[in-house]
């Protein structure tokens, strides 16, 4: 089983099953998973911190205020860490109060607080899991997405025979990793991602730049490779890095080296998405030496070529998508670069907002396509909007 670059989060409710759940850890571990590990008060009776802080090298939350160890805010950090939710073993409990949005303890908030894929294992008695007002609570998460792992029949360890001991964790393990490999939807796909800022050197120390972290370039290079995609990601100077396996790093620093990396894997790829900030504008000319300090200093600036506009006039099978960070006039504005520079479509980010965007773990964006359809999102991580706009735009594009 392939678990590679996988972040996955399991919750543990009070069930004597928990004791199985060392074992299904390591088998994430040994996928090439990355676990943590949340659990309610309860589940301790079963399995212990320090068990699951050797397996995974984490400490387990589960104290809701627990000032050494976690912040107030656990519940969300970890959640946006995470890629899937495996609650295993879930009891009745658990199960109905996320059914009804109660948050009570570390496994039901961070539920309550998780936006992408949760997997649920139940274990119980035969009769509580035969109770209707459980089989109802069930069907409420069902049409909400959740997937359930259906328990097995056998001896429990109540003393009763019938439906309601927790799946094996290998085949829980081999339930989740068919679910990635169904999710591959853009294998055979090949796609350049630019990230980050250019610098453009001034002298040896100095340069012009922009504050471009990479972090918006990057979750999209990764979420297109968890989907199965080939990924080019072209990034400029960012304190960053990937190891996903389906992604090639490919490091520059100026605009006219991103444009040189950008043509020569451009026949082969399927399309572009053109999220570096890159420096609209360099140096005439570059001083060997280190410029001295002086009261004034008159730096003359030519203007780059432009990726996209050079990447639109050599496009035979491509799709380009461009971003767009404005201050004023914002859709007229990112309408006027989509048209201008022949786009399929192109993504607006605000600049008003000090808190979100550019060095920000989060943005709000707008996806702007060709045929004049406006597409906003929520304020939300990155990480979350990287899987927007594939849902959004990419899927269709490379479906074309």
């Amino acid at each position: 089983m392939n678990f590679q670059n996988k972040h996955v989060l399991i919750g543990i409710s009070g069930s004597i099953a928990a004791y199985k759940v060392p074992i299904l850890v390591r088998i994430f571990l040994q996928g090439g998973a990355d676990v943590r590990v949340v659990a309610t008060k309860n589940a301790l009776q079963f399995v212990t911190p320090t068990t699951i802080k050797t397996l995974t090298n984490y400490d387990v939350y589960y104290e809701m205020f627990d000032n050494v160890h976690f912040s107030g805010t656990e519940h969300i950090s970890i959640t946006d860490w995470a890629d899937i939710f495996v609650i295993a073993p879930a009891t009745a409990n658990i199960i109905g109060k996320m059914a009804h949005g109660i948050a009570d303890d570390t496994v039901s908030t961070s539920f309550l607080a998780f936006n992408k894929q949760v997997f649920i294992a139940p274990a119980m008695n035969v009769k509580m899991w035969n109770n209707p007002i459980l089989q109802r609570n069930i069907d409420i998460l069902k049409n909400l997405g959740v997937i359930f792992i259906q328990p097995e029949s056998g001896d429990l360890a109540c003393g009763y025979q019938g439906t309601g001991r927790m799946a094996e964790p290998l085949d829980i393990a081999k339930y989740i990793d068919d679910y990635f490999n169904s999710q591959q939807i853009l294998s055979g796909k090949k796609i350049i991602v630019t990230a980050g800022p250019t610098h453009e050197p001034i002298d040896p120390v100095r340069f012009v730049g922009n504050k471009s972290s990479g972090k918006m370039g990057f979750a999209i290079a990764e979420a297109l490779a968890n989907l199965g995609a080939e990924v080019i990601l072209i990034s400029g100077p960012t304190c960053l890095t990937i190891s996903h396996s389906n992604v090639k790093l490919i490091n520059v620093t100026t605009t006219q080296d991103m444009l040189d990396k950008c043509i020569e894997y451009y026949d082969d790829v399927d399309g572009v998405i053109m999220n570096a900030a890159v420096a609209d504008f360099r140096p005439v000319n570059f001083s060997k030496e280190k410029i001295k300090k002086s009261e004034h200093l008159t730096i003359e600036l030519v203007k780059n070529t432009d990726i996209l506009s050079q990447l639109a006039k050599m496009k035979k099978h491509q799709w380009l998508i461009g971003f767009a960070l404005e201050t004023d006039n914002e859709l007229s504005n990112a309408l006027e670069k989509l048209k201008s520079k022949n786009l399929d479509a192109i993504i607006l980010n605000s600049a008003k907002d000090e808190n979100i965007g550019m060095g920000s773990d989060y943005n709000q964006i707008t996806i702007i396509k060709s045929d004049g359809s406006i597409i906003p999102s929520d304020v939300d991580t990155k990480k979350s909007l990287a899987h927007f706009i594939i849902e959004k735009l990419v899927v269709d594009l490379c479906n074309k």
